[in-house]
């Protein structure tokens, strides 16, 4: 590519992530409520995406034998560890370690 079409990918993509972010607060301003279809979707969403993630990370797991186990054990781990500290960061952060330990060492 050349400089000039690095330069107009580089504005391209800048004018592409500004839109997304500043388009929600100049079509929904702050002292106006938003339809009851987005205020809908601010509830869903965040679940839908949680579990979407989750088929996601387990579409390629094999369940058999001992193959789903480091999968399964950490799903659960991060599960009892949310529920107990109610700290999403945490219970992420955690899960990646243990599941990391797990296959890296114990199932290896």
């Amino acid at each position: 590519m050349t400089t000039t079409q690095n330069i107009l990918t580089v504005l391209a993509v800048v004018l592409g992530t500004m839109a997304t972010r500043f388009l929600p607060f100049l079509i929904f301003p702050e002292g106006k409520k938003p339809p009851a279809f987005i205020s809908y979707l601010g509830t869903v969403l965040p679940y839908a995406v949680i579990g979407l993630l989750v088929v996601y990370c387990l579409k390629d797991a094999v369940f058999t034998n001992l193959h789903g186990l480091p999968e399964l054990i950490a799903i659960a781990f991060i599960v009892v560890l949310h529920k107990w500290k109610h700290n999403t960061l945490l219970s992420i952060a955690a899960g990646t370690v243990l599941y990391m330990t797990l296959v890296q060492t114990v199932f290896a």
